[in-house]
């Protein structure tokens, strides 16, 4: 598994934004829309492509396209949902599928209730998209949800990541694909209810306000 902290003051200052208790939910989805652009130029460096010729009006030129099958881009309902826009307008030729995953408050087990994916997914790049990596027991099922299906080289893009979660990660998927985090922090730690610290709170909650 591969981590990557990206270390940019675009980043830094939209995120600080996001971390205040203050922050409307209509501002704060503004924010996570911007942040996840920035967050999907690192989350698509390696993204698979291969040369094309073109003509430009002067000359014939080599250019670069991107390869197929097309890449699969995966919100994780309901938070996930608000990073999906920034995601696809880095790429826009993208499939999107989705994955509904519930934590039990309680258990802090997750519950997938939907699915909206390809049957294969050999030979596609697939980015999962879910706000905070906390426990990281959703993104864990996400992966192994899509690694059942054949995926072998999947992206997670999160917000952020808590310690615990990266380290509970890492021992669950091994060396059984190539896994990449992105995230724009990792934070210090867990508190007694599952929450990253210092955090920003329930980043669905945030965004779309609580449903009773």
């Amino acid at each position: 598994m591969r981590l990557h902290v990206a270390d940019h003051p675009l980043i830094a200052h939209k995120l600080t934004v996001l971390r205040k208790k203050d922050t409307p939910s209509a501002t704060f989805r503004l924010l996570v829309d911007e942040l996840v652009t920035l967050l999907a130029y690192e989350a698509t460096r390696d993204v698979a492509t291969e040369p094309i010729e073109i003509e430009t009006p002067v000359a014939k030129t080599t250019g670069t396209h991107l390869s197929l099958p097309k890449p699969v881009v995966v919100p994780i309902l309901r938070a996930g949902l608000g990073m999906l826009d920034g995601m696809t307008r880095m790429l826009p030729t993208a499939e999107v599928g989705f994955l509904g995953m519930k934590r039990d408050e309680e258990t802090l087990l997750v519950d997938t209730y939907a699915n909206r994916l390809p049957e294969n997914l050999s030979g596609r790049q697939v980015y999962l998209l879910d706000p905070m990596l906390a426990t990281g027991h959703t993104l864990i099922d996400a992966i192994e949800f899509v690694l059942e299906r054949g995926a072998r080289d999947v992206t997670c893009v999160c917000l952020l990541a808590a310690p615990e979660g990266l380290e509970n990660l890492e021992k669950a998927v091994g060396d059984r694909a190539e896994v990449t985090i992105v995230t724009a922090s990792v934070d210090e730690k867990l508190n007694e209810q599952a929450y990253i610290v210092p955090g920003l709170g329930d980043a669905g909650d945030r965004l779309y306000g609580i449903v009773d």
